[in-house]
Formats: structure tokens, sequence, C-alpha cells
């Protein structure tokens, strides 16, 4: 797997939605770094995404978070880490606190993938979303360019499948340690409702619903999510 490190001390893992690759995570975080220092950022790229094709051996989510499980050992040893997973990332990011919650420093989820079958998710509509140039500004950069660099077929095959698309085992697990949950008021996509469903397993969890964001946050409150995500760096250190 293809990964990209930034900084040095204490290690973020950056997981990225599915058929998304590291620009668009880097893109929407690294200005909270830009005066602070002291944070090593991992942004990794999934099999099937960024030029790099899907692994044939990998047929279901289980298996990806092997392949990013593996990847985080090869590259940390068995150093601690924080994790922030966005969308599908936050079901593998979840996963791993699932295998050993000892060695991660915190968690953060970013309009986070809760429900695997779309069908049976509680989405709100984006009747008042007003989309702005930077709204389509950020499609065309990095939204439509991962998808024309993914593996379609590879992650189509395991999505198309709720059982294949989810982890075999829930992720639900009591964890304690600093965690941030962020929505999108319009997220049609996975939505806000399902996540508020979390925090009975993350006791210390900020919560928020970012009005006039969808799946793409931060668009509109930029300055909003960045404050949210510098508190949760706070809380860890």
């Amino acid at each position: 797997m293809y990964y990209e490190s930034i900084g040095t001390g204490r290690p973020i893992v950056f997981l990225p939605g599915w058929g998304g690759n590291n620009g668009e995570t880097q893109a929407a975080h690294e200005p909270v770094f830009a005066d602070r220092p002291g944070w090593r950022r991992i942004y990794v790229d999934p099999p099937g995404t960024n030029n790099r094709p899907g692994d044939p051996f990998i047929t279901d989510q289980d298996g990806m978070l092997d392949a990013i499980a593996d990847t985080i050992t090869e590259v940390l040893g068995s150093d601690q880490y924080a994790v922030a997973g966005t969308s599908a990332g936050g079901l593998h990011a979840r996963g791993l606190i699932k295998r050993d919650p000892d060695r991660v420093l915190g968690l953060m989820l970013r309009v986070p993938a809760v429900v695997v079958d779309r069908t049976l998710r509680t989405l709100p509509t984006d009747q008042y979303l007003q989309r702005t140039p930077a709204w389509q500004t950020k499609q065309d950069n990095y939204y439509d360019a991962a998808e024309q660099t993914a593996d379609l077929e590879f992650l189509g095959r395991i999505q198309a499948d709720p059982r294949t698309y989810g982890l075999h085992e829930e992720p639900t697990l009591r964890f304690e340690r600093p965690t941030l949950i962020v929505t999108g008021r319009q997220d049609t996509m996975t939505g806000y409702a399902d996540a508020w469903g979390l925090l009975d397993d993350y006791p210390t969890a900020t919560y928020a619903v970012l009005d006039q964001e969808d799946h793409d946050l931060p668009v509109r409150r930029p300055a909003l999510y960045h404050a949210l995500v510098a508190d949760w760096l706070d809380r860890m250190e």
C-alpha cells in the first residue's frame, strides 16, 4: 500500500473514504498542522486507489482492514498512534480499535459510514444546502480525480453487497480516549443521525453536526472544522 508521511512526532493515521486517496484528506487536515509541530501525519491510499490495482486476495472489508493494519505495523512497528477515518475509513478506524484498543491514542470520525446497508440509513435531504464554487472545485480536484484513478471494478465488487462491505465482526467497543465525530447536516450519503448512536461507545466524544456541509465537508465551514480537529489534538496532548 502507498502512504505519505509528513512531519515528526506522535503519529496520526488518516484513512480516506471508499475509493478516495490521500489528496483530499491532506487538503482537509494539513492546515491544522501549519503552526502545530509534534505530530506525524500518515496519509494512506488503500488498495484499489490512486492508480494502484486492487488486490485479488481482498474480497471484503476484513481483507481491506488486514491490509491497512499490516501497513500501519510496517510503518510504525508497535508504536501507539491516533487514527482518523473519513466515511468508510471511519469503519476501518473503528475496526482497528476493536482489534487493539490500547494501541490507539484517539479516534476521529468524519462523515462516518455507520450503517453499511445504504437502504437502511437515516438520511436527510440537501434541500437547504447552498452549493458554492468551492464545492464544485473540490469535486473536480479530488473526488472526480480519485474516481478516475481508482480500480472501480475491484472496489465495486466489495461495495455491492452489505455482507462484504461491512466487517464480519461489528466494531462496537467502549473506547474512552479522546474522540471526535463530525457530520454534515445535509449529508445525503451517510447522514448525521446514525452516528449519534455511537456515543455510548465513546464517552469522551465531541459530536458535531455542521450546517451547510454535506459528505464533502469541510467546504463551507473549514475554520469550524479545523477548530474541532485542533481541540481533538489538544485533548490527546
